[in-house]
């Protein structure tokens, strides 16, 4: 959601955005854009990206279902194998940002991405949650040992204000940003 919002808000910029969603057995990016199953086109030069409304570019796995609650049931050479196939066979055109949208965890497919797309850096995402925060920080020790900058963390569902008193609600817990940034070396703002 993160990337999306931000990729959205870049669009409204002005500037040109694409999609790489690369949590290909949990793909969610299609269905936030309203971009419809079997929504990629291809030939023989590549394959031509998804165009949201805003005109951001989007590849998924969901894109080539007929219909979006089709399971993909892959092992991690095969989701390799379509993660690169997605990077390497889109005509993405010329763009001033890519996202890759990336499942939670040290999966095959983040792997896949950290050690074979030119990444300029990694954005974290996590959420108050105990358990988000644990995976989140087993991907920052990912991350450093393959020497990537970490360009900041966003924590999403931190809290609600109260529409009528203006009290902040903690609904999934507090926040353990703080010690993920200080894990991850990066400043908070």
């Amino acid at each position: 959601l993160m990337g999306a919002s931000t990729a959205l808000n870049l669009a409204r910029m002005g500037k040109k955005v694409g999609i790489l969603d690369a949590d290909i057995t949990g793909p969610s990016i299609p269905k936030l854009f309203g971009l419809p199953a079997g929504g990629l086109r291809g030939g023989d030069a590549g394959m031509l990206p998804a165009l949201t409304a805003d005109k951001i570019k989007v590849v998924s796995t969901n894109l080539l279902l007929k219909e979006e609650d089709t399971p993909t049931i892959w092992r991690g050479p095969m989701i390799a194998a379509t993660i690169r196939q997605f990077w390497e066979k889109t005509l993405w055109g010329n763009l001033d940002v890519l996202f890759v949208d990336l499942p939670p965890g040290t999966s095959d497919a983040a792997i896949t991405v950290l050690r074979n797309l030119p990444l300029n850096g990694v954005m974290l995402v996590t959420t108050p949650q105990d358990l988000s925060a644990l995976a989140v920080k087993k991907a920052v020790h990912m991350v450093q040992q393959m020497e990537l900058p970490i360009l900041g963390i966003v924590e999403n569902m931190s809290y609600f204000p109260c529409p009528d008193t203006g009290n902040r609600h903690e609904i999934f817990g507090p926040s353990h940003v703080d010690e993920i940034a200080e894990l991850a070396q990066v400043a908070l703002s």
